[in-house]
């Protein structure tokens, strides 16, 4: 059981932060927001390459998607315990040595000569993000002692990373079109460099009086990323092989018995990597429920809407990613928004709203989408504006709720929810297609029955994430009501 040492901590709402304005603290906002950009631009700027990567490596399909997958299993499965690192070592320490790290792998790009060099690279730069990822939300956090400062802080980073998702393919296809595709990692230099730079200069080193002292735990490490491992690659496993095969139950049932094995960890020893107690705190326990709601419901939706705009509707590429637009207007211009928003509402009902949106924008698409793009349309813009708020609103509360030497931790909790149950929504919409649509769901040019069976699909599979997306959003609105206790 946790020790009664834990309830006795400061808490991180204590006003604790160097600046009194965003405008005092610009170069550390410029750094952190530059890590953000990073790490929303990873994937979305190479994965227009990937054909061109395939041609110039000689690289088989899987191949080519271990290159995203390797990054991103990575990236999922040490941002926790990077997390709980940095709670211990110091958050701008580890964030630079990340950085650093990236740089170098980012540079090792020119030296590539196959795709299993490549995938190393790309896997080493999973590793430099789950080191500087949750560092980004608890050091914008700490910057700061007044929550209306923290929100808006959390919102611009937020909003530069935005951006960087949304232009990612842009320029990704321009650089394309002069340059070769080691370009495109190389441009991560500049963004470390300008991190680097803004990090070192404008964010002030740890209190050694907020770093958190115990042991670590390694055994639970080694337990919490086996677990999360296998959350995120049961997905690819379902996609690859399909639901009659062995090896995704085999990763599903794994993922199970190391999840029991971490709790019970946990659970029983002194000094255990993530206290349970502090996850059950109705803030912290409620943020990360509704986190893993919008994950759940806009990973399902993504996926469903990129499917059937361009082998439903028979759509281009880029005249699906047009149609992708409603979603990123809203994500772009929604940023000035969201703190006078939760100005008004308050960070609590700002935060059950927004995950609700998501989860209406789902919602939405389940019933109407097969009725025209204008209904698909709608289910974006409800999914974005969510999106928008959900992020700092949940991170906030989660962030509030700890004490301030397990900032780092929590910040690592929240993304890993999103990774999860991001992995989780592709599984459940995947499996749900291989048990109903006949054929090759990417082959294109289906026949009417296969159409009727793939909107099929989709009813089921969104029916499925909306019902269980909307649980964690009930859930954590009873869990975050006035007087809820920790249980």
């Amino acid at each position: 059981m946790s020790s009664p040492r834990v309830t006795q901590e400061r808490p991180a709402a204590e006003p604790s932060g160097a600046f009194r304005s965003l405008r005092e603290a610009w170069v550390a906002l410029v750094g952190l927001s530059a890590v953000f950009l990073f790490e929303m631009m990873s994937n979305t700027v190479l994965n227009v390459a990937l054909p061109t990567i395939g041609r110039d490596l000689a690289a088989p399909t899987v191949a080519l998607q271990w290159v995203t997958n390797g990054y991103s299993v990575v990236f999922g499965a040490l941002m926790l315990v990077f997390g709980v690192v940095a709670d211990r070592l110091g958050r701008r320490r580890v964030m630079l040595v990340g950085l650093a790290l990236l740089g170098v792998a980012s540079l090792a790009t020119v030296a590539v000569t196959d795709t299993g060099e490549l995938i190393a690279v790309r896997a080493v730069m999973g590793l430099a993000a789950a080191m500087t990822t949750p560092g980004t939300m608890a050091m914008a956090f700490r910057l700061f002692g007044e929550e209306g400062l923290r929100v808006r802080a959390i919102t611009l980073i937020s909003t530069v990373g935005m951006v960087g998702l949304a232009i990612g393919p842009t320029v990704g296809g321009l650089v394309l079109s002069f340059a070769p595709w080691q370009l495109l990692l190389l441009m991560n230099v500049p963004i470390v460099v300008l991190a680097i730079v803004g990090i070192r200069l404008g964010v002030p080193a740890d209190d050694p009086a907020d770093l958190h002292r115990a042991p670590a735990d390694l055994a639970g490490g080694v337990l919490g990323t086996v677990t999360i491992v296998l959350a995120l690659v049961a997905p690819t496993l379902f996609e690859h092989s399909g639901a009659g095969s062995w090896a995704p139950w085999a990763a599903v049932a794994g993922f199970f018995a190391a999840a029991i094995l971490f709790v019970v960890r946990e659970r029983s020893t002194a000094h255990p990597l993530l206290d349970l107690a502090l996850v059950a705190r109705p803030k912290v326990s409620g943020g990360l429920a509704y986190k893993a709601a919008a994950g759940l419901a806009n990973a399902g939706l993504a996926y469903l809407v990129t499917l059937q705009l361009q082998l439903d509707r028979g759509w281009s590429p880029a005249l699906a990613s047009l149609g992708m637009l409603p979603q990123v207007v809203v994500l772009i211009a929604g940023g000035p928004f969201v703190h006078r928003f939760v100005a008004r509402v308050g960070i609590d009902r700002a935060a059950w709203i927004s995950a609700g949106s998501v989860v209406a924008g789902l919602a939405v698409y389940t019933v109407f989408g097969t009725f025209g793009y204008p209904w698909v349309a709608a289910a974006l813009v409800f999914v974005a504006a969510g999106l928008r708020v959900v992020g700092a609103a949940a991170g906030v509360n989660v962030l509030d709720g700890l004490p301030r030497n397990r900032t780092s931790t929590g910040a690592a909790l929240l993304d890993t929810a999103a990774e999860v149950t991001a992995a989780a929504g592709v599984a459940v919409v995947g499996t749900v297609l291989a048990a109903v649509f006949v054929g090759n769901v990417t082959a294109g040019h289906w026949s009417s029955a296969q159409t009727g069976q793939f909107r099929e699909a989709a009813t089921v599979s969104g029916a499925v994430l909306t019902v269980v997306s909307a649980g964690l959003v009930g859930w954590a609105i009873r869990r975050t009501r006035p007087g809820a206790v920790e249980r």
